[in-house]
């Protein structure tokens, strides 16, 4: 058993709950609103940016030159392939240049974000790619697990083939081996470091689908019973 075997044991109800999830039902059975999508993709734009951010860190934590090449391309290819949908996304959603000027994260985008430029501060390349490894890894499944369906709505159809793509499993696949060969030669404390990465990292992606179904907002901005904004 590989060490990722390992991570993807310990998560596997969490990873259930996510390929379960309403939001992602919803996206395949095509009857999501666009407006609770429409939040998703601005949480996740938010969220790739510093995705990419976090590659670029991990790819100088390493003395690999060709790990670090591979990191900066990879973080390039993904942020560009991701964005450039969301970019189609925002158009049919009528997302304006202004909603994305006054954008700020949920709770749980902003949380996420801090744990990945957490596990980079650490020093470890292995704990930065633990880290990094659920987001890619999660999509692949999802978009493996419905590939075949056939969502009413068109864009949740090319939100699942974009995940479903042969590019996109294979830059996942890559992630995990890379995973694999650094914890061949970690010391078992390092391991469970790593472990721990990746655990937080999944529940967050668990979480990100709840806050996106539910529309998570800060407690300030909760409303009462009365209807106004608690203070």
């Amino acid at each position: 058993m590989q060490f990722t075997d390992t991570l993807r044991e310990v998560t596997k109800n969490s990873w259930e709950q996510s390929l379960n999830h309403p939001f992602v039902v919803g996206m395949v059975k095509g009857d999501l609103p666009l407006e609770t999508f429409k939040y998703f993709i601005l949480q996740d734009i938010y969220y790739l940016k510093h995705f990419g951010k976090v590659h670029a860190l991990a790819a100088a934590q390493t003395e690999d030159f060709q790990i670090t090449a591979m990191l900066a391309e990879k973080a390039k290819l993904t942020a560009e392939a991701e964005l450039t949908v969301h970019k189609e996304h925002a158009t049919i959603l009528n997302i304006t240049d202004e909603e994305i000027k006054q954008f700020k994260p949920a709770p749980t985008a902003y949380a996420y974000t801090a744990h990945l430029y957490r596990a980079a501060l650490s020093g470890s390349l292995g704990q930065t790619i633990a880290a990094l490894l659920p987001c890619y890894w999660l999509y692949a499944d999802i978009g493996k697990t419905y590939q075949d369906a056939k969502p009413t709505e068109k864009i949740y159809q090319n939100w699942i083939s974009m995940y479903a793509s042969e590019w996109f499993h294979t830059s996942t696949q890559d992630q995990i081996d890379l995973l694999n060969n650094i914890a061949k030669d970690a010391s078992e404390q390092e391991k469970e470091k790593m472990k721990e990465q990746f655990i937080i990292a999944k529940e967050y992606e668990l979480a990100f689908w709840e806050m996106a179904y539910t529309r998570e907002v800060w407690m300030s901005e909760r409303k009462s019973s009365t209807g106004v904004p608690r203070k």
